[in-house]
């Protein structure tokens, strides 16, 4: 997170002091970089320059609509997974030209909406949905133009919760069944197969799984040439990682986009990106406060007003978001430290540390790399209020989405 820094052992984001927003809101509470959001996308755009990509932002790792507002005004187009991330693309102004529309199990009525606002793509996962959008399309009496998503049997190296690539998976097709597809439905007169997409995971750190996908959409490709089919654009997806700590590694994205203009230097595509992770992730805190230290004889229990509700990706995949005080000082705590939530659940745990820092009841400390699947995931559990969600504005702040309120919450 570039533009998070101590100064004077009190933390700020961007000019903010993060200490002075909490005496003004209810924590728990998401805390945004838009200065973060224009570097992580101007970045991406940058490295891919000589392929000219169209970027379409995961719109499910922050569906905040001035979150996509912002996108919007960078260039930005829209992945998007649902009618009502469509209709929040829509709404965040994006072009229909600029989104795509992927997922296994889109419905009739999701589908007849697509088709109805001419977006770039709907990427089909299955002989069953092409039938269902054909059907849909002569009712229409117009022509839709698909993707079709293949199954490539690459294992990401990454969090087998998070990997979508190997046959064991459920979405995208099998190459084999592919081949039979295009020749099924080439001459149909109410689809046009414009794309290949292909996703194989998240939060992928290694470029070799990105390098083998290629080689396997590159002999595809070139049995499509071989029968006379001509497609238009290659949907790489996303799923370029981040590092979550200091100790991670960070990706080679300029290796990435190297490889990327190599490959296209033979197939001359259209590339579309979907990534979502890698723009928002470093983008967000969460911002909470101490509750109540719960001390035992080997360990501290730190329980904070933030729970799995709030941030639920640590439960769910046990991933590991470093928490970091807002005030520093020198004392160190000789006991492990254990942050863990108010929920009544064993999973509602999020880090452990050695050594960590003197923390007292109403400190405040925030999650760093949250801005991915962070608010996005989370729920109302427990009749939990959902967290409200702020952005900085040099060194004041303004709120982008309020805490939802109880009384709404158990009409």
């Amino acid at each position: 997170m570039n533009f998070l820094k101590y100064r004077d052992n009190l933390l700020y984001l961007e000019n903010a002091s993060i200490e002075k927003i909490a005496k003004k809101n209810v924590t728990p509470f998401y805390l945004y970089s838009f200065k973060q959001l224009e570097k992580n996308f101007t970045y991406f755009k940058h490295t891919f320059a000589s392929t000219n990509p169209t970027i379409c932002f995961a719109v499910k790792s922050n569906p905040n609509l001035t979150f996509l507002k912002k996108l919007r005004n960078l260039g930005s187009g829209a992945d998007v997974v649902s009618m009502g991330e469509l209709q929040l693309a829509l709404k965040a102004g994006i072009h229909p030209s600029k989104i795509v529309f992927s997922g296994v199990g889109k419905t009739n009525e999701e589908l007849t909406f697509a088709i109805t606002k001419k977006i770039l793509l709907i990427n089909t996962e299955s002989e069953n949905e092409i039938d269902e959008i054909i059907k849909i399309a002569k009712n229409k009496k117009v022509k839709v133009a698909i993707g079709i998503r293949i199954n490539p049997d690459i294992a990401a190296k990454t969090n087998k919760k998070i990997s979508t690539g190997k046959k064991s998976d459920k979405f995208g097709i099998s190459i084999n069944h592919c081949e039979a597809i295009f020749n099924k439905y080439k001459l149909n007169k109410f689809i046009s197969i414009q794309a290949i997409s292909v996703h194989i995971g998240s939060q992928i750190k290694n470029i070799n799984p990105f390098e083998k996908t290629l080689k396997v959409v590159d002999l595809f490709l070139k049995k499509l040439k071989q029968k006379n089919i001509k497609i238009n654009y290659l949907d790489i997806g996303g799923g370029m990682g981040i590092p979550y700590s200091k100790s991670e590694t960070i990706f080679n994205l300029t290796k990435y986009g190297k490889l990327v203009e190599k490959f296209n230097s033979h197939h001359h595509l259209k590339i579309i990106f979907e990534p979502g992770r890698y723009i928002s992730a470093n983008t967000g805190l969460l911002v909470a406060r101490v509750v109540y230290i719960k001390k035992t004889k080997s360990i501290n229990f730190v329980i904070l007003d933030a729970g799995m509700n709030d941030l639920m990706r640590p439960a769910l995949y046990d991933a590991k978001h470093e928490v970091i005080p807002v005030r520093k000082n020198n004392k160190k705590s000789s006991n492990l430290i254990e942050f863990v939530g108010p929920i009544c659940e064993s999973t509602d745990r999020f880090i452990t540390y050695k050594k960590y820092q003197h923390l007292k009841q109403g400190d405040l400390v925030c999650f760093t790399n949250v801005g991915a699947y962070g608010r996005s995931l989370s729920s109302t559990y427990n009749i939990r209020p959902l967290a409200g969600e702020l952005a900085v504005q040099n060194t004041s702040y303004k709120i982008i989405r309020p805490r939802q309120k109880l009384k709404d919450l158990i009409k």
